[in-house]
């Protein structure tokens, strides 16, 4: 993953601080962007298209995985 050193490193508790932070701010968006296309009165289909292709609800589930991986990583070390 990167090239630190064991004590530089987050721990576990900080990594699930973070998804967890991260998993709460992605829901919010997730909700704004849903409740802004239903004020628009458009389509449920065009507000799905509208998030699946949301940049930074995209991005927000990039960097989650990333940090879930490394969790699950360091869970087994």
């Amino acid at each position: 993953m990167t090239d630190l050193k064991p004590s530089e490193l987050p721990t576990l508790q900080e990594l699930q601080e973070s998804i967890d932070e991260l998993g709460a701010y992605r829901e919010r968006l997730y909700q704004d962007v849903l409740g802004l296309g239903k004020k628009l009165r458009l389509s449920q289909k065009k507000i799905d298209a509208t998030i699946a292709a949301h940049p930074e609800l995209n991005r927000l589930d990039e960097v989650m995985n990333q940090l879930v991986a490394q969790r699950d990583s360091q869970k087994t070390d």
